[in-house]
């Protein structure tokens, strides 16, 4: 008996001692937050007639067959709300590019770039291409860091959001509660009518 935990304690222990595989997924340590809310998808110009009701239906649907990820990130969670607004928590940080497959747009990729750890990442207005994003409001992005600060502060750090430099901002506690939270869109048009 002796012998054979002699035989297995070494295989044990050089198992231990390697560590996990190279590319076995894991939660980062310090994640990321990606906030903000998808304005529409890029379409062909279409000449059939649209009303507030047709449009309100179809961007309706177009947020609920939405869907996104991040490869390689299996603990990555969020969604996209029926409104449009999208969250994904426990990112990790760096570079990441996060997948959006929507009618119209199968594969628009949204690329992070030196997004330092424990940032949350707004970004208002998507527009959905066929394989990228584009940026409606490019001076709503932000990035902020939650700090002991007084007032928003540069840290003089840039990310890069969709091709976009943005500075990171150390921001009050505070102010970084929403950070868990689905951001609310601008309101668009109402329907005339509501039927129940």
């Amino acid at each position: 008996m002796l012998s054979r935990v002699n035989r297995i304690l070494p295989v044990v222990l050089l198992a231990l001692a390697c560590g996990p595989a190279p590319n076995t997924p894991h939660v980062s340590r310090d994640p990321i937050s990606v906030r903000g809310w998808i304005a529409d998808v890029e379409e062909a110009p279409n000449t059939s007639f649209r009303t507030v009701e047709t449009e309100v239906a179809r961007r309706t649907h177009l947020f609920q067959s939405t869907n996104l990820w991040i490869d390689n990130a299996p603990y990555v969670s969020g969604g996209v709300a029926e409104n449009g607004s999208f969250i994904l928590l426990d990112v990790p940080p760096g570079n990441v590019t996060i997948t959006f497959s929507a009618p119209g747009a199968p594969a628009a990729h949204l690329v992070l770039e030196r997004v330092p750890g424990n940032a949350d990442v707004f970004i208002p207005g998507l527009l959905l291409k066929r394989d990228s994003v584009g940026l409606l409001d490019p001076k709503g992005v932000k990035v902020r860091l939650a700090a002991r600060v007084k007032r928003p502060t540069p840290t003089g750090k840039t990310a890069i959001v969709a091709g976009l430099p943005v500075p990171v901002i150390d921001t009050p506690l505070a102010a970084m509660v929403d950070r868990l939270d689905y951001p609310n869109p601008p309101s668009g048009p109402t329907p005339i009518a509501i039927v129940k």
